[in-house]
């Protein structure tokens, strides 16, 4: 298992991952495309492989002394099995290297799995947001220091 800055010949992979992942919502394959090839400044792209496949994905945006965790996704076939927690902390670690104080990310109310992670990786809770997502489920705004990384 490897993670690694993502590029160009990673972006199939990006875009399936993204379908599989946010099937609501999916970034498409131009903003990918852009993404990765460092044409959006604020934006960075992680992926995680395990034999030489990539199994998942996370974006990151730092602004200043704040990042936000934009994507982050797991190929169902390899849930379970500590890989998130693993693309988290190294999204957290980008992060700080790039100069971020804090990370902030949004993830719905009833995602029990995701909430969980993000909990036991040392988020709380800054506030809720109601209708936040297309389908109006509620988004929780969970933030982190990185003063300790």
């Amino acid at each position: 298992m490897s993670i690694r800055t993502a590029t160009s010949a990673d972006l199939a992979a990006i875009v399936a991952s993204e379908a599989t992942g946010f099937p609501e919502d999916p970034w498409g394959e131009n903003l990918v495309a852009e993404g990765v090839a460092g044409l959006l400044p604020t934006i960075g792209y992680l992926v995680l492989e395990q034999d030489e496949e990539v199994v998942g994905h996370a974006v990151v945006s730092v602004a200043a002394e704040d990042a936000e965790l934009q994507r982050i996704a797991i190929d169902p076939t390899h849930r379970g099995r500590g890989l998130g927690r693993q693309l988290l902390d190294a999204c957290l670690a980008d992060a700080a290297r790039r100069g971020a104080e804090r990370l902030i990310l949004e993830v719905r109310e009833t995602n029990a799995p995701a909430l969980a992670l993000y909990r036991a990786a040392g988020f709380t809770e800054l506030a809720r947001r109601e209708r936040y997502y297309r389908d109006g489920s509620t988004a929780v705004v969970l933030s982190r220091t990185l003063e300790d990384l």
